[in-house]
Order: structure tokens, then C-alpha cells, then sequence
């Protein structure tokens, strides 16, 4: 059974009408006055603190609900961050159904992304999430369907979405600054969880094959596969080849903590190398076209190189809202102001998790997994 699951009440809707008020009562797009109201579904991963630290007193949101079956961990969090105990549920049907949320930001682990979605879809809730979808295909087909059977929107955030850098690149790459995309290196990752002071509720599920799908291959395999997803518009590799290692056994028994991801693309390439041994966190590109290249660092900067032996650097400007954070976009799509796209949108997040599962079969079999016969 899914972790979650226990910690839910068996609800089931059955009259075709009390669906549909409930849809309409919980679905109502956000005006540009009113505040967003949302829920938080799990505090077992540490993103959960980033956005407590940043959002809890945003004008745009207002929280209405906490779903966390662990009662201690929810009260470390009410402790730290000074909110209300009474926002505070151990089961995720109480909650959905006392508090109306238009939209739950979804703190979980991977696998139970699944069953929140699905929760959420019955209702016409919709559903933002920490990187990645899902642990494999199945879990993300049957989010596809429920978001399509409840008419919500299931996004998908990454922090790296977000930089200044992101949505400059592909702006860059599809004006022709450096011609046709021949080649993608991404570097993803840090020295490790446990090495960087990840908590031991994060850590628990990080570190299990079943809740995270793998190790450092998924944690940070899914970003450089969703940003070059998104650079070359959605296409699927024609294969996947990837080679995992245990560098560091003795804290990392079950996962690995070393992955390079081989894409292979009819004229192009893409190279994935996700890891719990870099020296320093990083998270930055190299996109090689027929003309030039474009090379991001940290956030903001960007070397940029033609033909020639020069190359000059560029710092890209702040983004506009509302591509400047997750609650802002999130906002606009609900609203229907823009429509999902790139980084954080389903469709880009489904083959994102068709390169991953692929990936572990790869390192699994030591062979090459094609994916460009069928979907």
C-alpha cells in the first residue's frame, strides 16, 4: 500500500451531481484581487521549508490546509514557521473536504504523488508538485488521466525553472542564436542528502528505490531531461543509455549516487550526468548548436561563444511575472491567463518520466532502451 493511503479516508463519490458542486465549489479560477487558496499535501520533503520560509505571509495565497499523517513532524513545522495548529489534518480526504483548496502544493515523496493526484482529480483540485512526476510511467499515465478525468491542471515545479537563465536560453536557441541544437550536457546535483544536512524524514524516502524511484538518477536526472525536453519542443529520444554507480555504499546502500544518462536524438544528443559526488551543488547547462553555444552559470550568467575563439559572458535580467516563481505561475495558469508550458507542464513531465524509468531499465540490463517505437 501507498504511504499515503493510510493515512486517507475511503471517500467515494458516486452522484454524478455532488461531483460536479463539488468541482465547482473547489475549482474556481482565482481573481486577480483574491488570494489563491491552497493546501499543503505532506512535509516529508525539505522543499517544504523553502516554501514556508518564503510564502507563508504572501498577499497572493492564502494556506488553508496542512495534510501531514507524522503529528510530530507537523509540529516541528507549526513550531518553526509560527502557523495555526488548526491548519493542521492527518488525513488528506478530511482535509480536501472541510478547507475547499482551489490547488495543493504536494510535499510528498515521489511515489505517492500518485494517489495525491488522483485524490485531488476527484474534487477538481489542482495539483503542483516538487520535481520529479512521478517513479515511473504507469504512476505517470494514470496522473494524465485523472488530471484529464477532473479537468485540473498537474504541474510540476523544478527550482531551476524559475532562473533568470532558463526561459533566456530558449529564447536564444530559438531565435537561431546558435543554430540547430546538435548537442546538451546538463550537470545536476551535490555532495549528497546526508552530506549536505537533509533531514532524516527527507533522507528516509530519498534513499528507498521504491519512494524515489532510484537515487541520485531520479533526484536530479529529471532536471537536465525536463530542460532539454523543453529546449528540443517536446521530443521523445529515440533511446536511452545510462550507467549508474554505488560511490559511497556505506551511506547509500540501496540507491545509486552516480548516473550519466545517454539521449539519442536523430541529430542531436544529450548527455545527463546527475550526481551525489560533485564537490559543490550545481545545476547548469551546455547547449552546442551548429553555429555556437550557450553556457549557464549558477542563475543568472551566461557564456556565450560563436564560431571563433572568443566568447563573451552575459548577466540575464531578472523574469517577468509570472515566470519568476511557482506560486505566481501557478496563479496565472489557473487563472487562465497563460496556458502550462514548458518546464513545469504535464506533457513535458510524462516523457521526463519515460527517459527516467528507461534510464534505470538501462543501468539495470546494461543495455540501450529504445523509446522511439511507441509511447
Amino acid at each position: 500500500m501507498r504511504y499515503l493511503v493510510r493515512a486517507m479516508m475511503a471517500t467515494v463519490f458516486v452522484a454524478a451531481a455532488f461531483c460536479g458542486s463539488v468541482r465547482q465549489s473547489f475549482g474556481e479560477n482565482p481573481t486577480a484581487a483574491a488570494p489563491l487558496r491552497v493546501a499543503i499535501v505532506g512535509l516529508v520533503h525539505d522543499h517544504a521549508g523553502g516554501f514556508f520560509g518564503s510564502n507563508l505571509h504572501r498577499a497572493d495565497i492564502q494556506i488553508v490546509g496542512i495534510f501531514e499523517p507524522d503529528e510530530k513532524l507537523a509540529a516541528r513545522y507549526a513550531d518553526r514557521y509560527g502557523f495555526e495548529r488548526s491548519l493542521l489534518f492527518t488525513r488528506l480526504d478530511d482535509m480536501l473536504e472541510k478547507v475547499h483548496p482551489t490547488a495543493v502544493l504536494t510535499y510528498t515523496n515521489t511515489f505517492d504523488h500518485r494517489v495525491v493526484v488522483e485524490a485531488c482529480a476527484r474534487r477538481g483540485i489542482h495539483v503542483m508538485m516538487e520535481k520529479p512526476l512521478a517513479v515511473s510511467v504507469d504512476d505517470a499515465r494514470a496522473i494524465e488521466r485523472a488530471a484529464i478525468a477532473g479537468k485540473i491542471h498537474v504541474l510540476v515545479n523544478y527550482e531551476t525553472t524559475w532562473y533568470p537563465t532558463t526561459r533566456d536560453i530558449f529564447d536564444r536557441v530559438h531565435r537561431g542564436t546558435i543554430g540547430e541544437i546538435r548537442k546538451i550536457v546538463a550537470h545536476d546535483g551535490h555532495s549528497g542528502p546526508k552530506e549536505i544536512g537533509a533531514s532524516p524524514e527527507f533522507l528516509g524516502w530519498l534513499t528507498d528505490p521504491k519512494l524515489n524511484g532510484g537515487g541520485a538518477l531520479f533526484d536530479f536526472g529529471c532536471y537536465g531531461a525536463d530542460l532539454a525536453t523543453w529546449l528540443l519542443d517536446g521530443a521523445r529520444p529515440d533511446s536511452v543509455t545510462a550507467v549508474t554507480q554505488r560511490i559511497k555504499p556505506d551511506i547509500y546502500p540501496r540507491v545509486d549516487d552516480e548516473a550519466t544518462i545517454i539521449l539519442t536524438y536523430p541529430k542531436a544528443q544529450v548527455i545527463l550526468q546527475a550526481s551525489w559526488n560533485w564537490p559543490y551543488g550545481r545545476k547548469d547547462l551546455e547547449i552546442y548548436g551548429q553555429t555556437g553555444s550557450i553556457l549557464t552559470v549558477r542563475k543568472t550568467d551566461l557564456i556565450l561563444r560563436g564560431k571563433g575563439p572568443t566568447s563573451e559572458q552575459a548577466t540575464v535580467a531578472a523574469a517577468k511575472a509570472p515566470y519568476d516563481d511557482s506560486i505566481s505561475y501557478l496563479r496565472a495558469v489557473i487563472a487562465g491567463e497563460i496556458k502550462p508550458d514548458g518546464p513545469s507542464s504535464l506533457a513535458t513531465n510524462i516523457i521526463v518520466t519515460e527517459i527516467l524509468d528507461a534510464a534505470r531499465q538501462s543501468a539495470a540490463t546494461g543495455k540501450k532502451v529504445l523509446l522511439s517505437a511507441g509511447k
